[in-house]
């Protein structure tokens, strides 16, 4: 019942001082007021009798908003007076535009489009769960209601991670242009390809002359180069419980996912092979290279649905898929933290056999609050705890830092919003010395 039958109740119980016998009046009110809610209920449509579709958006970048409305049809022969309440998980910010506790009116054999406007908070899948109709009868005084009823088939709003990065991209590949010849000539390097044959100018190395095509073409020509191409790039990230670790306003996972994309749409556009591995105790996604055109928005997909995990990650599983799957040298940028008990533990006693095949960057996101602890006079005798603990810190990771590159590792550390430019610098400087 609703609160319309107690109302009508209280109403009636005004005119006992007029019944002869109030106990009487009492009963024939009660008694009528639960024979209109029974039947008010019986003309309620049932919920059985609906139907329910969704349509919309399947994707949407985390940040953005997205709108998938639910098709509610009327199969019955009534009217349908109704609440309808579609819930979807709290991180998928669902507003809908006709708020669950407002009546809506559906006619017989009709349709009702009923849109809700997602904007979440958090990446990955985000499910809907259940939808609630409560069906009232014409004077509603009565309801029927399911929960999970009328059926409705599932659907999932995937959130793809931002890829704030992206701006940096324009810049980098114009250096790439640069690299490759196709703005400006470079010298030949070691393990480059042979590109054309141009007019010498000044400035040229005289050691790029072809004598044998300058005395053919009675003109002074010279050989360009450009770094080889279809290289192989496996981007490895570190899913175990150091990625959880919140560097600003976002896990570090979602600092290695943004700078990952930023090299993986370099690469892709360099004409190298990009594949992809995430792993903590267990293997989480896996990628390889091939599609190159759709290359992009595959790894944007794979990425998408990864959460960083509270245990301690087996670098000794990490490194055997990497040489398992990696036959050709290749670079391997592994993204992590610089923290000493995991590398010193778990990546240093494998790191010889994985630097003996493949070429290897560790891409780590530095931790602001560790410079800020080390800075400033300590006011309290706290504080200057905290910043002796900062320093510790700072110096085991330089520690770490030393040890990755007495194995000819390259070490990239930078703060969040650097750290996705500075690994693109540093693609671009080994494809430029041909160290791919």
């Amino acid at each position: 019942m609703t609160w319309r039958a107690a109302l009508l109740l209280a109403a009636g119980a005004l005119t006992l001082p007029l019944w002869p016998s109030p106990f009487v009046g009492v009963l024939v009110m009660t008694g009528g007021v639960l024979l209109l809610v029974l039947v008010d209920r019986l003309c309620a449509v049932p919920p059985a009798a609906l139907t329910a579709e969704r349509e919309g958006d399947r994707t949407v970048r985390l940040g953005g908003t997205a709108t998938v409305a639910l098709r509610l049809g009327n199969t019955s022969g009534r009217t349908l007076r109704a609440q309808v309440r579609d819930a979807w998980v709290p991180s998928a910010g669902a507003s809908p535009d006709v708020p669950p506790q407002r009546i809506v009116t559906v006619a017989p054999d009709d349709t009702l489009v009923l849109p809700t406007r997602l904007t979440p908070t958090r990446r990955g899948d985000r499910p809907a769960l259940t939808l609630t109709v409560r069906s009232y009868g014409p004077l509603r005084l009565a309801f029927r209601q399911r929960s999970g009823r009328p059926a409705t088939p599932p659907w999932t709003l995937r959130v793809l991670p931002r890829f704030d990065s992206r701006r940096h991209l324009p810049e980098k590949l114009a250096r790439l242009r640069i690299i490759d010849g196709t703005q400006v000539t470079r010298g030949r390097g070691q393990g480059t390809e042979f590109d054309t044959l141009r007019e010498y100018v000044v400035g040229d190395d005289v050691r790029s002359i072809d004598w044998r095509a300058s005395a053919r073409q009675a003109d002074v020509l010279v050989r360009t180069w450009r770094p080889e191409r279809d290289r192989r790039l496996v981007c490895v990230l570190d899913t175990g419980r150091t990625s959880a670790v919140r560097v600003g306003d976002e896990p570090r996972l979602d600092t290695a996912i943004d700078a990952a994309l930023l090299l993986t749409a370099l690469a892709v556009r360099a004409g190298d092979r990009v594949d992809l591995l995430a792993a903590d105790t267990a293997v989480r996604a896996t990628m390889t290279g091939s599609g190159r055109p759709a290359l992009l928005t595959r790894v944007v997909h794979a990425l998408a649905p990864l959460q960083p995990a509270l245990v301690e990650t087996n670098f000794e599983l990490i490194a055997s898929e990497i040489l398992r799957r990696q036959r050709q040298r290749s670079l391997v940028v592994l993204f992590t933290a610089l923290e000493a008990g995991a590398l010193g533990e778990g990546l240093l006693p494998v790191l010889p056999r994985l630097a003996a095949r493949h070429r290897v960057v560790i891409a780590a996101v530095h931790d602001p609050v560790l410079t800020a602890m080390t800075t400033g006079t300590p006011a309290r005798p706290g504080d200057a705890y905290a910043a002796a603990a900062g320093w510790r810190a700072l110096a085991e990771r330089d520690r770490v830092r030393t040890a990755l590159t007495r194995h000819g590792v390259t070490v990239v550390d930078a703060p969040a919003g650097a750290l996705a430019p500075r690994l693109a610098d540093t693609y671009l400087r080994l494809k430029a010395q041909a160290q791919l």
